[in-house]
């Protein structure tokens, strides 16, 4: 009977601590602390989870200091905004450059076109017995079918002189004007010998 009431009251002993523990493990410093680290089912209201959620751990407050600065502009936020700015700054130079190099197009395509027809006319006007004014109207019908590209080129138009059996025709005009207020001039001329008979 004395072993049997020893072993009972070991029970008893036994039973009374695990109920100890299983109370300490939802209100104890030791298991609230355990909880309190992350451990799923913590004490939602410990000072260690709330220090966790202050402190920028996953599934923490976003006020706190790393997920509300990424939040406030801190990093990722930062770079809002900063590529209309960048282009407001960029294209003005990138128009500027684009029509430039029309402009310039424009400008050697004049000059081409005026020598083209200062060379007709030299042509025409070299020729035996042409008449005085024969360099000076295949100039300006080669303007004409010419296009645009050479405006201005009516005042005074294509001149054209014959002396010393040479031929000397200029072609004076402006490029086309791409740019507004911005226009280049152009002036070609060319020259050439006059057809004549000689005596072997």
């Amino acid at each position: 009977m004395r072993r049997a009431a020893t072993a009972e009251s070991r029970r008893a002993a036994v039973a009374a601590r695990l109920a100890g523990m299983s109370g300490g493990a939802r209100g104890g410093n030791v298991s609230g602390g355990d909880r309190l680290v992350g451990v799923p089912g913590g004490d939602p209201g410990g000072s260690a989870t709330g220090g966790d959620r202050d402190g920028g751990v996953p599934g923490g407050d976003r006020g706190g200091s790393v997920t509300g600065g990424d939040r406030d502009g801190g990093v990722s936020g930062g770079d809002r905004g900063a590529n209309p700015v960048e282009l407001a700054v960029v294209m003005p130079v990138v128009f500027v450059l684009l029509f430039g190099s029309i402009q310039v197009a424009a400008w050697f395509v004049a000059r081409a076109t005026a020598l083209n027809a200062a060379q007709s006319a030299v042509t025409a006007q070299r020729v035996y017995q042409a008449p005085p004014d024969a360099g000076e109207e295949r100039a300006v019908a080669f303007l004409n079918a010419a296009g645009d590209w050479l405006v201005g080129w009516q005042s005074p138009g294509p001149v054209c002189v014959t002396e010393d059996n040479q031929v000397t025709c200029t072609v004076t005009g402006a490029s086309l004007s791409v740019v507004p207020g911005v226009s280049f001039a152009v002036r070609q001329t060319a020259h050439g010998t006059v057809e004549r008979w000689t005596v072997p």
